[in-house]
């Protein structure tokens, strides 16, 4: 497959037209009891972020494969092939992707390097931070390989490896104050919502929500207590828009919305979202000198299929590497790196690359969205990050 030029980000959506779409929304599939909590919120106030202007910016990520830039291929020794990364990098990183991920975009606006995986051995650059991200992971069962948890205490070796050589007059990638002074981002729980979504109705799914945020409020808790103070969490995306979930054979189309996309799934994902959110209005007012920036990625998610002609994208709900064709071009059976794929020939008309993760030009568009500060509470700006 011939290489694609590198994807632009695209201009992100205003912020009233997205707001309209977020309303109707909410109001079509949340209960009503859960739009009045979410509205009722007050907004925690933030002073912003505690990183001394000109400082280097330091990122730490946690995360599943929606950040993962190449964990799970060292973790496991995968040798993923072509269309992979086809996009922009021009050859297979790990990313699940043809290109970049939300968190590259993210690091472009700060003038860092692509945060290096935890676990990859060779050709690792650790001096702005570093990705602990694994794809597939999720926050429970807590001490199973890779989950937020376990990713969590990764970090803390990390950290202690790296005071223990400072304190031994050796160099380390990272020194005290870049500790201290990082973005912490956390991108987790699609994993553990679509897995209760395939297993119970959608009353037990939402009643099983509180031990998931219960592990994110763990997880900023034990980073807090041990010196961190900026956080910025990403909400889940839109799960009922997904070709891999569109694709499962269902009796008819009565769970199915405007665009295309299942309303249960994508209630399920505004549920957790609004628990979230106020998860972390609760934080910014327990934690003393902390920053925890929410962010709604189901509204920016959801943006990509009900509005995707304002983007160029010609296929909202259909895969680019996949099998099967239309509508969706998703088989569970034959994924992206089977022999037998199907792949588009030009990715940027597409929103979703093997029917789980977006291409590279969604998530350029998603990204664009973040840095607008539109869809965050509070509305600080990501890029400013270590600059004001």
């Amino acid at each position: 497959m011939t290489s694609q030029n590198p994807v632009q980000p695209r201009s992100a959506m205003s912020a009233a037209g997205a707001s309209a779409l977020w309303l109707a929304l909410v109001l079509a599939v949340v209960a009503p009891v859960v739009l009045a909590l979410t509205l009722s919120l007050p907004a925690a106030s933030a002073a912003g972020f505690s990183c001394r202007p000109g400082a280097r910016p330091v990122v730490f990520n946690f995360g599943d494969s929606n950040s993962d830039t190449g964990g799970m291929a060292a973790a496991k020794g995968w040798h993923i092939t072509p269309p992979e990364g086809r996009a922009f990098f021009h050859h297979p990183t790990g990313r699940f992707c043809d290109g970049r991920l939300i968190i590259d975009f993210l690091c472009e606006s700060l003038n860092i390097s692509y945060l290096s995986p935890y676990l990859k051995a060779v050709g690792s650059n650790y001096s702005n931070g570093v990705n602990f991200a694994i794809g597939g992971s999720t926050t429970l069962p807590r001490d199973v390989l890779f989950s937020l948890h376990i990713q969590v205490q990764e970090f803390f070796f990390f950290k202690a490896r790296s005071m223990e050589l400072i304190n031994q007059g050796q160099e380390a990638p990272i020194d005290a104050q870049g500790f201290e002074n990082a973005l912490y981002t956390i991108d987790i729980g699609q994993n553990d919502v679509n897995g209760l979504l395939s297993n119970l109705p959608y009353d037990q799914v939402v009643a099983k929500f509180p031990p998931i945020l219960a592990e994110i409020k763990d997880a900023v808790q034990m980073l807090y207590a041990n010196g961190s103070r900026n956080f910025w969490i990403h909400g889940t995306g839109a799960l009922g828009c997904l070709p891999q979930k569109l694709s499962i054979a269902r009796k008819n189309d009565s769970d199915i919305d405007q665009n295309g996309c299942l309303k249960t799934y994508n209630r399920a994902a505004v549920s957790f979202n609004a628990a979230l959110g106020s998860l972390c209005n609760d934080l910014n007012v327990q934690l003393k000198n902390a920053t925890v920036v929410y962010t709604d990625l189901f509204a920016i998610k959801y943006d990509l299929v009900a509005n995707h002609t304002k983007y160029g994208f010609d296929r909202p709900l259909m895969t680019c590497c996949g099998y099967g064709g239309p509508p969706y071009n998703y088989d569970i059976t034959r994924s992206c790196q089977s022999p037998n794929a199907t792949v588009c020939t030009d990715g940027s008309k597409f929103v979703s690359w093997d029917g789980v993760h977006l291409t590279e030009a969604a998530n350029a568009v998603a990204a664009a969205a973040i840095l607008s500060s539109a869809y965050s509470i509070p509305k600080l700006k990501f890029d400013q990050f270590c600059k004001v």
